[in-house]
């Protein structure tokens, strides 16, 4: 299971996983939910975004190529099928079953490439997934046996679409207002006309060979796309370079120096007043012997 102190992206810190930085959404203390819906959603976003993070392009500093823009795009329309279709406005009854509920399920996640991922926007999309299926996991309606509400599909869709509409400008040289429009989508005609020069530049566009020892086959990943329970997972950390953690290291050292030059300046301070002696000193009563 995860630690609970933290909302941080949890690192997979497992063999040779852990070595190549992979990582895991933080579910914190909500293993588990009541509601298929959220369980369809956050199956789906990970398994997807294992696709993605797996692809080469994670491995170059260089524009996404085409097929990593396409599978991004189909991640968006699909999860926001699910997210319109099956969420209930506040006026609108739900659905109440009778007799039964859901037995509760343990959510699977799928750890996949992210700490040390080369391709800044593909590192940043996928953060904003992994925030996503994070919300969702420890989102209040987990408790709801049959229903999401427009209030949770407008919270999960947001990371998505700040996804969708960073990629639609930075990639396809979309106006900040076409790309927030409602409903706003790209075209097959902007995949076709894809030419990434007309907006990155020249350093952009290269990028020295990655390493080539994090390659792992079909059978290795095996387990990993099959979807890890959370509940088999083992006790996960942030990164190690985590910021919170290093601002605790350099907090504690400082209240250590700060604590070591009071009790310093106290003790200077007793020994100035009493001339480092201890006349002038309240004595310790000490009861007289007793008669022999």
């Amino acid at each position: 299971m995860s630690i609970t102190n933290t909302d941080s992206v949890l690192w997979y810190n497992v063999g040779v996983f852990g070595q190549a930085g992979y990582a895991v959404p933080n579910c914190s203390n909500d293993p588990g939910t009541l509601n298929p819906n959220i369980a369809d959603l956050v199956s789906l976003m990970g398994r997807n975004l294992f696709s993605i993070m797996h692809h080469e392009d994670a491995d170059l500093r260089t524009p996404p190529s085409i097929n990593t823009l396409r599978r991004v795009h189909k991640l968006y329309v699909r999860s926001g099928q699910i997210l319109q279709g099956r969420s209930v406005p506040p006026g609108e009854l739900n659905f109440e079953p009778q007799h039964v509920q859901p037995a509760p399920e343990i959510f699977t996640v799928f750890p996949c490439p992210y700490f040390k991922v080369r391709n800044p926007m593909m590192k940043r999309w996928a953060g904003l997934t992994f925030g996503a299926i994070a919300e969702a996991m420890q989102h209040t309606e987990n408790r709801r046996t049959a229903e999401i509400s427009t209030n949770f599909g407008g919270l999960i869709g947001a990371y998505l679409q700040r996804l969708y509409s960073n990629m639609a400008i930075e990639c396809f040289g979309k106006t900040r207002t076409e790309a927030n429009a409602p409903n706003f989508l790209l075209t097959d005609a902007d995949f076709t006309t894809y030419d990434p020069s007309k907006f990155f530049t020249s350093t952009e566009m290269s990028d020295t060979v990655p390493r080539l020892d994090r390659m792992f086959t079909e059978d290795q990943l095996a387990p990993l796309a099959e979807g890890i329970p959370v509940t088999s997972l083992p006790t996960l950390q942030p990164w190690p370079t985590n910021v919170g953690l290093l601002y605790q290291e350099i907090r504690k050292d400082d209240i250590n120096a700060e604590d070591d030059a009071f009790v310093s300046q106290g003790t200077a301070e007793s020994k100035a007043a009493t001339g480092g002696t201890t006349e002038g000193r309240e004595q310790p009563i000490v009861p007289p012997a007793p008669a022999p």
